[in-house]
């Protein structure tokens, strides 16, 4: 292993790199999780809570996001003053209160502050569990790692809607929230009782005011950090947008709201390839050509898709097909990119891990969020709007992409 974490006094009990994956992959799945097993019962709480109009019910993941937004703003700087194993699990206690709060709704307001609230505290598993990797990787080797966490992380949440349907068959969508409730549990039992420290006391920085905004001048200053994050608010604008419609367009759009889990986890587990190739190449061609190239991939594919869409050139029985290939280049992307623009963006930040990925995180979340909103509510029948705002995404980060440094 690479990188500033190393000393005896940081790794006492040092996990077999496979189960350190798997440990971190779970942590980052159960966030997925908590977005990807509400689609299937997006339909079930729009009757129930907002009959009047349906597509409100789409907040229950715009806003689960927004809250993780926020919450990176806190969860990076407390984990650098407080160390990353409590940080990770007081993130957790949040999300499992707020999780119980939201079993427990009868309306859609509490509904919403319970999910918002439940983001606040999965925004320390998601970011803390970055800045943990970094303690101990750094550069390539870190986007290799990232990589081979997102394969797992893909994999994983492509099931999520197919579990969730069959929670929803038991339970109802009420059931749902229990299940976060059991992963939440199993990933702070895991962490706490098989993974050691990685920030020692000696290299903590105190939460103050002007420490933190010392650390916060050093990161909006470095230029590498300020363009990762804004092609990762773009490409998470792209993937959120398509998120928030996903049931819909499959559902309504192309008739396969029965089939739509089995669908949304053959799409995603298609698009896990993109993670095992970029773990593969990586080390060889640099986490900046093959982010770049992947830009370059879906802008050409959301080009062909518009013209297609546009034109009213598909034929009846190949619209869903093209739609599904297209659909899949969107998460194949992000599995190919995301790990490589965060690796890249904490390069340089090993001293402030928490604070470079909180701030990276927070900024692109909330930005893609704002993106992605507008999006889902224009939905109207077609794929039209998202997949333009994909183009559009896309093509800005391919002109961002060539100012960045490898």
């Amino acid at each position: 292993m690479s990188g500033p974490g190393q000393d005896g006094s940081v790794m006492r009990r040092r996990l077999s790199l496979p189960e350190f994956i798997g440990m971190l992959a779970f942590l980052f799945a159960t966030i997925a999780f908590s977005i990807d097993a509400m689609l299937p019962a997006l339909p079930d709480i729009a009757q129930a809570l907002t009959p009047e109009n349906v597509n409100r019910a789409q907040l229950v993941l715009t806003v689960f996001m927004a809250g993780m937004g926020i919450g990176t703003l806190f969860a990076g700087p407390i984990s650098d003053s407080i160390g990353r194993k409590r940080a990770i699990t007081l993130g957790f206690a949040i999300y499992l209160v707020a999780a119980v709060v939201a079993m427990l709704s009868q309306s859609l307001e509490l509904l919403l502050v319970a999910r918002f609230v439940q983001g606040l505290g999965a925004a320390g598993p998601r970011i803390v569990g970055l800045a943990l990797v970094r303690d101990l990787y750094e550069g390539r080797e870190m986007a290799r790692i990232t990589s081979f966490v997102m394969m797992i992380f893909i994999i994983v949440p492509a099931m999520a809607p197919l579990l969730g349907a069959g929670i929803i068959w038991l339970a109802g969508w009420h059931g749902v929230f229990g299940a976060f409730v059991l992963f939440g549990l199993i990933g702070a039992g895991w962490l706490n009782l098989r993974q050691a420290e990685t920030l020692p006391p000696e290299r903590r920085r105190p939460l103050r005011v002007g420490s933190m905004i010392s650390g916060m001048k050093e990161v909006v200053s470095n230029r590498q950090v300020m363009l990762c994050t804004l092609v990762l608010t773009l490409g998470y604008g792209q993937m959120f947008g398509l998120l928030s419609s996903a049931q819909q367009l499959f559902g309504e759009a192309y008739g396969k709201g029965a089939s739509f889990p089995f669908w949304f986890a053959m799409m995603a587990l298609l698009a896990g390839t993109g993670t095992i190739l970029n773990a593969t190449f990586v080390m060889r061609f640099g986490m900046r050509r093959i982010a770049k190239w992947a830009y370059v991939m879906q802008t050409c594919v959301s080009s062909v898709m518009l013209v297609l869409l546009l034109g009213d050139l598909l034929a009846e029985p190949a619209r869903f097909p093209a739609f599904f290939i297209w659909a899949v280049s969107v998460f194949f992307m992000a599995g190919v990119t995301f790990g490589n623009l965060n690796a890249l963006a904490l390069q340089r930040m090993g001293h402030i891990a928490g604070m470079a990925a909180s701030f990276v995180a927070a900024v692109s979340t909330l930005a893609g969020t704002l993106i992605a909103a507008p999006v889902g509510l224009l939905y109207a029948g077609t794929a039209l709007p998202v997949v333009s705002a994909t183009l559009i995404c896309s093509g800005l980060a391919l002109l961002l992409m060539r100012k960045l440094d490898d």
